[in-house]
């Protein structure tokens, strides 16, 4: 059962992370909003994980198609966390 609430928080942690990106993305639409408190606190914890993908994949047609990406590999992690979480209970 405790196993169970482990992977459930760490679930929940991406999902937040996830949701942080979206707004971080959307914060480059409005003028000056990376500029605030908010912004800054959100690039200081989006822009380490945006900067590989950044190097891998080109803008196309200026736009940065990264964070796309970046947000289905955290999806692709939390379908792995739950099938390694049913991997484990199952053998326990």
């Amino acid at each position: 059962m405790i196993l169970y609430q482990i992977f459930s928080v760490l679930s929940l942690l991406i999902s937040v992370y996830s949701w942080a990106l979206i707004i971080y993305i959307f914060m480059s639409w409005v003028p000056n909003a990376r500029e605030s408190s908010i912004g800054r606190f959100l690039a200081n914890i989006c822009e380490p994980y945006l900067e590989p993908f950044r190097k891998i994949i080109p803008p196309i047609a200026m736009l940065d198609i990264s964070p796309i990406v970046a947000i289905i590999v955290l999806r692709f992690a939390t379908g792995g966390l739950w099938g390694l979480y049913r991997m484990i209970a199952m053998y326990t």
